[in-house]
């Protein structure tokens, strides 16, 4: 069974490294340990597993900082619609407050939603409605909601849509990278966990040793 760490993923993988070098590079501890089966062969399975370890916990960071930016793009893209349709939202309620059947249309009347799915509908309905009819785009220009405007705010609709896929996207990269990497450090700490019992035994006589390769005793 592994051993249930108390450091960081980082921190343990110092520890695990530095052990697997002094072990190798210190000509006793090598002897003593190559008696209880921890020859350059064995050894060579932990190094192994180490570097398997390490890449699989780079390659997870990394998949982890490209969703945070992808994530922070598609709240930027969000922010930046909402406020644009918030303004334009406020001002068509403004010019047909006497038309009940385009504040319907434009779906206008009662609260808006706060659910991100929900919310996107009925952005999307406004401008697609608008998009479509003429004689709305007329009224809204009254208060400076152009076609130009429209078309724009359309557009990022369709920005934000790509930028939603392409965060949930890179989430999903994210969980895989991450069971990938709770894997490997699942089998790291397993074998390592057995090095450790194994050296406790076999440096029971050498507590300097037993320090060189991460394990400290109380004096």
């Amino acid at each position: 069974m592994a051993t249930k760490r108390t450091f960081s993923e980082a921190e343990t993988l110092e520890q695990y490294r530095v052990a697997l070098e002094n072990v190798t590079t210190q000509t006793e501890i090598t002897t003593i340990m190559a008696e209880f089966g921890y020859d350059e062969t064995t050894l060579t399975e932990g190094k192994n597993l180490l570097t398997k370890t390490r890449e699989a916990f780079d390659f997870n960071k990394k998949e982890d900082d490209e969703t945070s930016e992808a994530y922070n793009d598609f709240a930027t893209q969000k922010e930046n619609l909402a406020k644009t349709y918030s303004l334009h939202r406020k001002k068509a309620k403004v010019i047909f407050r006497k038309d009940p059947t385009t504040l319907s249309k434009l779906v206008l009347t009662g609260s808006l939603p706060t659910a991100y799915i929900k919310w996107l509908e009925v952005v999307k309905k406004f401008y697609t409605v608008v998009t479509n009819d003429t004689d709305i785009q007329t009224k809204l220009s009254r208060l400076k909601i152009t076609i130009e405007e429209i078309n724009n705010t359309a557009q990022q609709i369709t920005n934000l849509e790509l930028a939603r896929a392409t965060y949930l996207q890179e989430k999903g990269e994210s969980q895989d990278a991450t069971k990938a990497k709770d894997k490997a450090f699942s089998e790291i700490d397993d074998w390592m966990s057995e090095f450790y019992a194994v050296a406790k035994i076999a440096l029971e006589d050498n507590p300097q040793l037993l320090e060189s390769i991460g394990k400290f005793v109380r004096s």
